[in-house]
């Protein structure tokens, strides 16, 4: 099992999108939903980005391997994010969304999904409360390790997974000047992938398999920087 990835290729991303369209899983906008939106003739949120299928493929995936569709399942930083609305659709039951975003009644399936407003750093769940907990490019932007695991690892049943995808160069890329959300931007570099990795120990949170640190393109461009995404999995001891 591969505990870390990094996207390599910009093929990857059309590759992951064409087999989310074939397990029915795809919740991205086709171009008149994206027209209609846009001159505000249709509602709700513009849910999924292409540019992160796999991101989500990753995530869908390891889920659908490793845990039963009964569990438990929270999504953090979930406004606009399909990972969720993906999960209903493969048959999953219990599924929480937290994002500061007070548009999250405007989130698809409603009455299945329960969303919550609140900081997913700082949440009111019970200990133990969740199987796995997924976070899509979420944890780059404002982190706080200590904070951060701290919530998860609390969060986590013994034996459940945090699953999360984030901005990756292997060395370091400035991002100090740049803010998103209000909020500082990492881009992850090798050295600061170990570091979360180590720190994550102290909270009982532990790799399940290999990490692979290597990229070969820079598939992403974003505020003048080009990078890729890598997706983690850590697990919460028993």
């Amino acid at each position: 099992m591969m505990t870390m990835e990094v996207l390599q290729k910009k093929k990857q991303i059309n590759e992951s999108r064409d087999i989310l369209i074939k397990k029915g899983v795809s919740i991205i906008d086709n171009p008149l939903s994206t027209i209609l939106r846009r001159v505000g003739l249709l509602g709700g949120v513009k849910v999924g980005d292409k540019v992160k299928s796999w991101d989500v493929l990753s995530t869908i995936k390891f889920l659908e391997e490793n845990i039963k569709k009964d569990s438990k399942v929270l999504d953090i930083g979930c406004y606009a994010s399909e990972i969720l609305v993906s999960l209903n659709k493969l048959g999953f039951k219990d599924l929480t969304g937290i994002d500061l975003n007070p548009d999250l009644n405007k989130m698809p399936c409603q009455e299945a999904v329960r969303y919550v407003v609140d900081d997913f750093m700082n949440t009111k769940f019970e200990n133990a409360s969740f199987d796995a907990i997924t976070s899509i490019s979420v944890i780059e932007h404002g982190f706080n390790s200590k904070k951060l695991l701290t919530e998860m690892s609390r969060l986590l049943k013994p034996g459940g997974y945090l699953i999360a995808s984030f901005d990756y160069w292997p060395d370091k890329i400035d991002t100090s000047e740049v803010k998103f959300f209000g909020m500082d931007w990492l881009i992850f570099s090798k050295d600061e992938v170990l570091t979360f990795v180590n720190e994550a120990a102290e909270y009982g949170l532990f790799p399940v398999g290999e990490l692979n640190y290597e990229a070969k393109d820079r598939v992403i461009s974003c505020s003048d920087q080009d990078y890729t995404f890598a997706w983690m999995v850590l697990k919460k001891s028993s």
